[in-house]
C-alpha cells in the first residue's frame, strides 16, 4: 500500500541518519503519514553509544498539552523493545489518560530497527554475565551504562521531564534487564515494570537486595504475569520474586506481583502496562 511505502522510506531514513535529530528541547513536526498519528507524533534521534558498542534508535511520544504547558515537567517512561513497544504503549497511554486519570507522560521507545539478531541484540543486552550465562550473553553491564550515562542525559537534555518519575519497562527477555536494573542501580528509575519476565542467567541476582541500597524510600517495581504466559519457568519465577519481595522488611522498593488471569505471555503487554502503571502512580498523587 502507498502510505505504508512511505512510512517505510520515513523510518529508513530516520535509521540511516538522513533526518537530523533537533537540538532543542521542543517536539518538531513529523514527517510523511506520521505527522497524522497525533500519539507517535513527536521526536527521532539515532544514537551511537560507546558503552553497548551499538547503534539505537530512539523515538519520542509528547503529551497532548507539552506545547502548551510550557513550564510543566513530566513523567518519563522508557520502553525497552521499542520497536514493538513503542507504537503500542505510546497510544495506550494517552488512552489511560482520558480514561483511568493516569498523568500525562513522555513516552521513550528504544529501538534497534529491525528484529534480525544481526541488528537487534536483547538476548545479549537484557542478560547478565554470571556462571549460567550463554555464548552470547552478558551485555546487561554495558547496556545499563548506556542508560545511565548516554540515552538519559541526552533524552533529559531535550525534554521537560520530570526525573524523580522515570519508569523503565521491558518485556520477557527485557523484563529480566528491567529486574536486574533494580539490583544493579535501584536509584535510577523510580518505577518499573517487568512484564512475564526470563528469570536467567543470574536468577539469584533477581532475588539478593542491591549492593547499595537506594537513597530514596519511594521507589516501586513491578512484575506482570500472565497465567497463559506459556513458559513453567516463567511462572514459577514470578511467583517466587512475589513470595520473596511482596512486603519483605528488606526490600528496597515496594513490590507487586500483578497476575492477568488468562494473560499471554506477549499480547496482553497493553494491560499489563495499564494495571502496572496505576499501582506505581496510585501510591501516591497522580
Amino acid at each position: 500500500m502507498q502510505w505504508a511505502a512511505g512510512l517505510s522510506q520515513v523510518l529508513a531514513a530516520m535509521a540511516l541518519g538522513w533526518l537530523p535529530a533537533p537540538a532543542a528541547a521542543q517536539p518538531v513536526d513529523a514527517v510523511g503519514p506520521i505527522r497524522y498519528l497525533p500519539p507517535l507524533r513527536g521526536d527521532y534521534f539515532a544514537i551511537d553509544s560507546a558503552a553497548a558498542a551499538h547503534r539505537y534508535h530512539v523515538f519520542i511520544s509528547y503529551p497532548q498539552s507539552y506545547m502548551e504547558a510550557t513550564e510543566r515537567r513530566y513523567p518519563i517512561v522508557y520502553l525497552l523493545d521499542g520497536d514493538t513497544l513503542f507504537p503500542m504503549l505510546a497510544p495506550q497511554h494517552l488512552l489511560l489518560t482520558y480514561d483511568e486519570s493516569l498523568p500525562e507522560a513522555i513516552v521513550i521507545g528504544i529501538a534497534y530497527s529491525s528484529y534480525d539478531p544481526i541488528m537487534n541484540r536483547r538476548d545479549y543486552d537484557f542478560s547478565a554475565p554470571a556462571a549460567d550465562s550463554g555464548e552470547n550473553q552478558g551485555g546487561a553491564p554495558a547496556f545499563l551504562q548506556f542508560l545511565k550515562s548516554e540515552l538519559i542525559p541526552q533524552v533529559e537534555a531535550r525534554v521537560r521531564a520530570d526525573p524523580t518519575r522515570r519508569v523503565l519497562l521491558g518485556q520477557s527477555r527485557a523484563g529480566y534487564m528491567v529486574l536486574w536494573s533494580a539490583y544493579a542501580d535501584p536509584d535510577l528509575f523510580w518505577g518499573r515494570i517487568a512484564s512475564n519476565p526470563s528469570v536467567d542467567p543470574g536468577r539469584e541476582l533477581l532475588f539478593v537486595p542491591p549492593a547499595a541500597p537506594p537513597s530514596r524510600d519511594d521507589l516501586g517495581v513491578a512484575l506482570v504475569s500472565g497465567t497463559r504466559d506459556g513458559s513453567p519457568g516463567r511462572r514459577e519465577g514470578a511467583r517466587s520474586w512475589g513470595a520473596r519481595w511482596e512486603g519483605a522488611a528488606d526490600a528496597p522498593w515496594a513490590a507487586n506481583l500483578i497476575e492477568i488471569e488468562g494473560g499471554t505471555h506477549a499480547a496482553s503487554i497493553g494491560e499489563a502496562y495499564r494495571l502496572a502503571m496505576l499501582w506505581l502512580f496510585g501510591r501516591g498523587e497522580r
